[in-house]
C-alpha cells in the first residue's frame, strides 16, 4: 500500500498537474498556471486548495514514512478493511485516468486557474459531453479515494476541505466562462451537467 500511494502520488501531480502544464507552455508560449498572490477570492482558493493538496502528499508520506507520526492524525480504524482499501485503490485509478482523458479533451485551453489575459476555447467535447467540470470531478473522487485507502480523521478534514474549496473555484469559473463565453456558454450549462 505504501508503494502504491507514493507512485499514485509521483503520478497524480506529474501526469496530471505538471507535465500538462508544460506541454501547454512548450506548444502555446503560455503559462497555465493562473494562481497568483493577490487578495481575490480566485487567488485565496487558489493558496488554501495548494495547501489541501501538501496536506494530501503530508498524508500520504506519514504513512509510508513515519508511521508513529501517523498515528496522530487519528486512523480511523473501523473503516480500515479490504474491501474499501479495494475500492478506493479502484476510485484513485479511475480518477486519475479519468482527469488524464479530460486533460487531453481540453487540448490547449488547460489550465490550472482562470486565466484573464488569454482568452481559450470552450470546451464542449469528449468528457466535456458528461460533465462540464471532469477534472475537478476527477479530483474529488480522488479525494474520496484517499480517503477510503487511508481513513482518517485528518484524510477526513482534507476531503472536506478540498470538496468545499472545489466547489467555490467552480463557481468562480462558472462566472468567468459566462463573462468571457457568454451565451453559448449558457447554452452549455443547460445541455451538460455540472458535475455528472
Amino acid at each position: 500500500m505504501k508503494l502504491f500511494l507514493l507512485i499514485y502520488l509521483i503520478l497524480f501531480f506529474g501526469l496530471a498537474m505538471i507535465l500538462p502544464s508544460y506541454r501547454i507552455w512548450k506548444t502555446t508560449g503560455v503559462n497555465p498556471y493562473k494562481l497568483g498572490k493577490s487578495e481575490s477570492a480566485h487567488d485565496y482558493i487558489g493558496v488554501l486548495f495548494r495547501l489541501a493538496m501538501l496536506a494530501v502528499a503530508l498524508v500520504v508520506i506519514l504513512f509510508a514514512f513515519l508511521p508513529n507520526l501517523y498515528e496522530y492524525l487519528i486512523p480511523i480504524s473501523y473503516l480500515n478493511n479490504g474491501i474499501l482499501i479495494i475500492i478506493g485503490q479502484i476510485l484513485l485509478i479511475g480518477a486519475v485516468v479519468w482527469v488524464l482523458i479530460a486533460q487531453v479533451h481540453m487540448q490547449r485551453s488547460w489550465r490550472i486557474g482562470i486565466d484573464e489575459d488569454v482568452k481559450t476555447e470552450l470546451i464542449q467535447t469528449g468528457l466535456f459531453k458528461v460533465s462540464r467540470n471532469p477534472i475537478f470531478l476527477g479530483m474529488r473522487v480522488m479525494l474520496f479515494g484517499l480517503f477510503l485507502v487511508l481513513p482518517s480523521t485528518a484524510s477526513l478534514a482534507i476531503m472536506i476541505a478540498g470538496d468545499l474549496l472545489i466547489q467555490i473555484q467552480v463557481r468562480l469559473e462558472e462566472e468567468f466562462l459566462t463573462r468571457t463565453h457568454g451565451k453559448s456558454y449558457l447554452a452549455y450549462q443547460k445541455q451538460v451537467r455540472r458535475w455528472i
